[in-house]
């Protein structure tokens, strides 16, 4: 994957290069966001389309479901590519793993009171609030990340990751 990424910057013009590495933990969020935000939908949609009827608790399990897809897909990758942490030991794997987990409960709590108020109680699409409610998701999870689970490694990753 890291090489079809150099690959893919290195067909770009030069200017266009520069932007790319001055900014790379972002621009690499956003694909792996994004791609982490289209597994949620899918598989929020589809628990939607496979929980006959209109339980209450259909919402809920959708939500967890979707999440428990997404935040696993999202720890990978954002321990991988985007943050570029490396966990020399089993401890710290654990340690970094166990926080990811933690601040992705956060938004999923957050995701939760917006499923309830904008679904359950006011009725409103559920597929207009998956994909509005994503968009809040995925800045609180940029920033819990940044800030508290991979903190000052990777910061200077992309700085020497092109050279």
């Amino acid at each position: 994957m890291e090489k079809f990424i150099k690959w893919c910057v290195s067909i770009l013009p030069k200017p266009l290069q520069e932007i790319y590495y001055k900014y790379e933990e972002k621009w690499l969020y956003l694909v792996f966001g994004g791609l982490t935000t289209v597994v949620s939908i899918v598989t929020k949609l589809m628990m939607f389309k496979l929980i006959p009827g209109e339980p209450k608790w259909e919402s809920t399990a959708g939500v967890v479901f979707s999440w428990i897809c997404a935040v696993t897909f999202a720890f990978f990758t954002n321990k991988k590519y985007v943050f570029k942490n490396e966990t020399k030991t089993s401890k710290e794997f654990w340690k970094v793993f166990v926080s990811f987990y933690s601040a992705r409960l956060a938004t999923l709590g957050m995701e939760e009171a917006i499923f309830l108020i904008f679904c359950d109680w006011l009725g409103m699409s559920k597929t207009l609030i998956t994909f509005l409610s994503q968009v809040l998701i995925f800045i609180a999870n940029y920033v819990l990340s940044k800030l508290f689970v991979f903190k000052n490694k990777g910061d200077n990753a992309s700085e020497t990751a092109h050279e």
